[in-house]
């Protein structure tokens, strides 16, 4: 499996991970979360995408992450998977796919997982970190999320808002000269990492 070319996984996240594909086939197939198309690269374009933020950050066991819009569940159950003994809350304002993404959760036995229907706004706990799959334009994102950035900080880094996001970023990342981009291709040797980022930007 691709997940083991790039990390050293456990038994038990070996078998998580590779459940995956049987799992969002069968929920894709009665609620659509990812393309039709694109369900046969499913460990490139949404699993290894997702944990391309573990390559920038390894999180300290204990940290707390809240993944916004996380549609049927990316990147937050990849790296809850990843990341057995951090905690995630994965949000989204549609309730179809929070669906997904529980029943998902819960096949794979991640008890490091809660998943909710609400918008950004409507969300008042601190976390660590804030991470998000090319929700919304950067300027936008970081207004809702602000808030919910602990000031508390445990990991080598500070805390802050992590994007995955692709395109050309300049106009969206003008504002943020504090922003790190890193592309994908700096950790995966696919074609399609190509033109994807991870944005790091420390609060």
């Amino acid at each position: 499996m691709i997940i083991s070319e790039y990390f050293s996984l456990t038994e038990r996240q070996a078998e998580q991970f590779s459940q995956l594909d049987a799992l969002y086939r069968d929920w894709n197939s009665k609620i659509n979360v990812i393309s039709r198309k694109d369900i046969d690269n499913l460990y490139d374009h949404h699993v290894l995408h997702s944990l391309a933020i573990a390559k920038l950050l390894p999180f300290q066991p204990g940290t707390t992450i809240m993944d916004v819009g996380t549609g049927g569940g990316f990147p937050g159950i990849p790296l809850a998977i990843l990341f057995p003994e951090c905690q995630f809350l994965l949000i989204d304002s549609i309730g179809k796919k929070i669906k997904v993404a529980t029943e998902v959760a819960n096949a794979l036995g991640l008890t490091n997982v809660v998943c909710k229907q609400e918008r950004a706004e409507e969300e008042k706990q601190k976390f660590d970190f804030v991470v998000s799959r090319a929700v919304m334009p950067l300027p936008d994102l970081v207004k809702l999320v602000r808030k919910n950035i602990s000031n508390k900080h445990r990991n080598a880094v500070p805390n802050g808002l992590v994007v995955l996001k692709g395109g050309d970023l300049k106009e969206e990342l003008r504002p943020f000269k504090e922003a790190e981009i890193t592309p994908c291709n700096t950790w995966f040797n696919n074609s399609w990492f190509a033109t994807k980022y991870v944005i790091y930007l420390p609060f």
